[in-house]
């Protein structure tokens, strides 16, 4: 309902006099119009596009600019968005930090773009880790999570979640594989729910302990996604099946369980459409499906279309939200 029809509605009802009804409607037509998250988007595309630029700029003038030159020129972006960041910091709380007008969490952005452009530059020009692929991967990670916690930032955490799956996937995994002299995928497959599960456990840490609370959400949504792809690769091309049903069943109500709770429909969605994929999966590809007449096959897609519009019209009281 727009406010116009609602102060009509509350002036007929005799709610608010003529006088304030007026002065409301003053109000809301000459109230300045917030431009924050539009700036917000602007910076955040611009710091993306500076690392883009300067990727650009090193490959088309290498050659006469020089490496150290440029090597230096990042270095001293680095520092100097570090700086500023520092500069600006807020006071270290376990809580969520209340932003402030000052751009310290964008500087904070380009000091970490600049470190990766650095580290990438380093090591394709002077191939400075050799082939510990591991520590190039650790170095970042460990970084991104002192700053995320540090400066209480959502944008490096995701980072550095990103950081430490790959050193994860390219240390660990290479390892086990080959002291094992095992290379079937099922191993990386098993490492990737681990680590799945790991963020998870860590979201709900950060809940329980009070450790900056609001991280769990993004450790939830990289934890379930991980873990729920990952078994779903298991569950289609390795033996199992049972077990890999199981661990999905568990996640999948893991997922519903926390959607409840924090009346979440991301969740929710997640838990429902990746158990839905797996029960799917089971029942076409179960022995007991061999002979089966096509129109048993109908059947379960027409009752799949009636339980999504169910799930769809019923969602919010699944949540736990009001009509």
């Amino acid at each position: 309902m727009d406010y116009k029809e609602l102060l009509k509605t509350l002036v007929e009802k005799e709610v608010i006099p003529d006088e304030q009804a007026a002065k409301i409607t003053a109000y809301e037509q000459t109230k300045p119009f917030s431009v924050h998250w539009e700036l917000r988007t602007f910076l955040y595309a611009g710091i993306t596009l500076l690392g883009a630029g300067l990727g650009v700029v090193i490959y088309e003038n290498i050659d006469s600019i020089g490496h150290n030159v440029l090597i230096g020129l990042i270095v001293l972006a680095f520092a100097g968005c570090l700086f500023y960041a520092f500069k600006y910091r807020k006071p270290f709380t376990w809580d969520e930090v209340v932003e402030t007008e000052k751009l310290d969490d964008f500087a904070l952005l380009g000091a970490c773009v600049m470190f990766l452009t650095l580290e990438g530059y380093l090591q394709y020009q002077y191939n400075v880790f050799g082939t510990r692929y591991g520590l190039a991967a650790f170095l970042p990670a460990v970084l991104f999570f002192f700053l995320a916690y540090r400066f209480d930032h959502r944008g490096v955490l995701s980072m550095a979640i990103t950081a430490f799956a790959s050193w994860v996937g390219v240390n660990i995994a290479p390892i086990k594989l080959w002291q094992q002299k095992n290379f079937s995928t099922a191993d990386i497959t098993h490492l990737s729910i681990l680590l799945g599960v790991v963020l998870i456990a860590m979201g709900g840490l950060s809940e329980y302990k009070r450790w900056k609370s609001h991280f769990s959400f993004t450790y939830f949504i990289f934890g379930f996604n991980i873990a729920f792809v990952a078994t779903l690769a298991g569950l289609f091309q390795f033996d199992m099946k049972l077990v890999y049903m199981l661990v999905m069943a568990v996640l999948s109500y893991g997922s519903i369980w926390y959607a409840r709770r924090t009346q979440s429909y991301l969740f929710m969605l997640m838990g429902v459409i990746y158990g839905y994929i797996s029960v799917t999966y089971w029942i076409f590809q179960g022995a007991w499906t061999e002979g089966l007449d096509f129109t048993l096959y109908t059947f379960y897609f027409m009752a799949s279309a009636v339980g999504v519009v169910y799930f769809l019209m019923n969602i919010k009281q699944m949540i736990g939200l009001k009509k």
